[in-house]
């Protein structure tokens, strides 16, 4: 072999050096993914906000909301939604598009995150009575209208309650569970709360059901 054409295979030869690269890593499918910060931002995040607060709906971020929805009715939620409102369902046997794992990985993510250890002796999550409407504005007026405003239209911090638009937009679960549990990232304290002034006494069971069935009333009264 000459050292002419020796010399002329150096160049193919250090070519083929430097094209040796580690293979790529395999992209998930969709199917796949079963990490909990994924899913949820891809998921819930626009709604219930990055963190779990700060969105437009309820805050997951909440130990007292877990612990009061309990792991069997966020599971639930997160698979089947909420009929006829914003809440979709995720779980594909529900016309969404998670397997069972990803619905688990996400509620199961949620406890994990945003859950506690700690005991609530609140009520129950879903009302175990009819309300009255007559006695909800009662109770209104003593532990909401402070920030809500007398007839729930807001005040100079605060937004309406009764708006048509938003009223329309939540379940009644959805009322009964904010009243519940509170929204701490906009500061308003869960049920045993109270108000100044008011003293400091906690909604009763009954009391919750009624403002929820006063407020229902007034969509109704929209519709």
């Amino acid at each position: 072999m000459s050292w002419r054409f020796c010399w002329a295979l150096v160049p193919v030869c250090l070519g083929c050096m430097g094209c040796t690269h580690s293979p790529e890593p395999e992209v998930p499918r969709p199917e796949q993914v079963l990490d909990f910060s994924t899913l949820y931002k891809q998921n819930c995040a626009g709604c219930h906000g990055a963190n779990g607060k700060g969105g437009a709906a309820v805050s997951l971020a909440n130990p007292v909301y877990m612990a009061v929805a309990g792991r069997a009715v966020v599971r639930q939620v997160v698979a089947n939604g909420v009929g006829g409102k914003l809440m979709p369902p995720f779980a594909a046997s529900a016309g969404g598009a998670l397997t069972d794992a990803q619905v688990d990985s996400i509620a199961e993510g949620m406890f994990k995150a945003w859950g506690s250890a700690q005991q609530f002796p609140a009520p129950a999550y879903a009302a175990a009575s009819k309300g009255d409407p007559a006695q909800g504005q009662k109770a209104f007026a003593e532990f909401c209208a402070r920030c809500h405003g007398a007839d729930g239209a807001g005040t100079k911090d605060n937004g309406s309650i009764v708006d048509p638009s938003y009223l329309a937009l939540v379940s009644d679960q959805s009322l009964r569970s904010t009243i519940i549990a509170g929204r701490p990232d906009q500061g308003m304290p869960d049920w045993r709360g109270g108000v100044p002034g008011a003293g400091p006494r906690a909604m009763t069971e009954q009391e919750i059901t009624d403002v929820v069935a006063w407020l229902a009333a007034r969509r109704s009264a929209r519709e």
